[in-house]
């Protein structure tokens, strides 16, 4: 159980502490302990995160705050729905000899995961808005933080950061959201009506992930990942940019962001992004059991109400229980009992303030002894 959550062998103290509790039919607390390891948290927790925050999956990334908040709001039972809402960000903790946090680079992170500081003690909870000067209701959790926007506000039109935020917290990649039976008003002009001169292809695929994708990227409408193109073209200094409310972009003559109106001679009568209001056309249709809260509008404005309208579905929370389960259990589930189990860890998870601590501890008590 030790190992499954850690990665490494507890030591005989430990060892005789959780085989006491298990003894005592308390297999939850053994998984407790294991926690309090430092390798869950640099390794286990780190191994869970990283590869949500670049495009590649690549699980060597260096750590960046995308990654670190993760881990803190984690070890802090944070509600994990806040994942995609919060105005929330974790740093190195203060008095650590760091570089400070920086807009426009990750030598903070970088300069901690170099230190050897132990992240179980070494992050620090703080209000996102007052790292980074975004305005509080502009914060979106990870999505606006500077790693999640380097990988996925970087140029493009900012639909990638809605599809990797729907890879890597429901589970689901476009192809698998694809329906064409929603109504392609929003889809923008940069879309070809007829690909290759086939309207068929447009009907039959694009309109698939585009009708559903496009009414939901809209939340993204007003940020941006500046960096200098020719001297910079990774970002490695580049920040994120946000049009407040009074601001005005040059070319679009409204807080809408230029690149949302790229190659707009494709399509010139397609949809005009005006602001960042946001539509969820799958909650009919077959997307609806994704499991939609009905306890929200299922429509909104900014990042913020998006994050939360996906947070909030079902396919979030079994997307969090299943990665989980892969991760300790060392494979997916296999068959109706694992599929149970999961939903039981499921049902358990959004019924105790989704802490992603017990998920881990729940997953290591149904698969010790494998």
């Amino acid at each position: 159980m030790h190992s499954r959550i850690t990665g490494v062998k507890p030591s005989v103290d430990v060892l005789k502490q959780m085989a006491e509790a298990i003894a005592n039919g308390n297999a939850s607390a053994a998984a407790e302990m294991a926690m309090q390891h430092d390798a869950f948290y640099d390794v286990t927790l780190k191994n869970l995160a990283t590869p949500w925050t670049n495009r590649d999956g690549d699980n060597f990334a260096p750590l960046n705050d995308y990654t670190a908040t993760v881990i803190g709001m984690v070890r802090d039972d944070v509600d994990f729905r806040e994942i995609l809402s919060g105005d929330i960000i974790y740093t190195g903790a203060s008095g650590l000899d760091l570089p400070s946090y920086s807009n426009s680079n990750n030598n903070h992170y970088e300069a901690l995961e170099r230190s050897d500081y132990p992240l179980q003690v070494a992050l620090e909870r703080r209000a996102q808005s007052a790292v980074t000067g975004l305005p509080s209701e502009a914060t979106a959790g990870v999505m606006t933080t500077r790693g999640g926007a380097k990988a996925f506000f970087y140029a493009g039109t900012n639909r990638a950061m809605f599809r990797f935020t729907l890879m890597n917290h429901l589970c689901r990649d476009l192809e698998q959201v694809h329906d064409t039976s929603r109504p392609p008003d929003r889809i923008r002009q940069d879309v070809s009506r007829s690909p290759g001169g086939d309207s068929r292809v447009f009907q039959n695929n694009c309109v698939g992930c585009h009708s559903g994708m496009d009414p939901m990227a809209q939340a993204f409408a007003y940020y941006n990942f500046e960096y200098d193109v020719e001297n910079d073209p990774t970002g490695e200094n580049g920040q994120l940019d946000y049009n407040r409310s009074g601001d005005s972009d040059p070319v679009t003559g409204t807080r809408v962001q230029a690149k949302n109106h790229i190659n707009s001679a494709t399509f010139p009568y397609g949809y005009v992004i005006p602001d960042d209001k946001w539509d969820n056309y799958w909650r009919e249709g077959p997307n609806m059991h994704l499991g939609w809260s009905g306890e929200l509008p299922g429509s909104g404005y900014g990042a913020k109400s998006m994050g939360r309208e996906l947070a909030n579905s079902e396919a979030f929370a079994q997307c969090q229980v299943t990665k989980v389960f892969e991760q300790v259990c060392l494979r997916s589930p296999e068959d109706s009992t694992d599929r149970n189990r999961v939903a039981s860890m499921t049902n358990s998870f959004t019924g105790n303030g989704y802490q992603l601590k017990q998920v881990y501890a729940d997953a290591a008590v149904y698969c010790a002894g494998e």
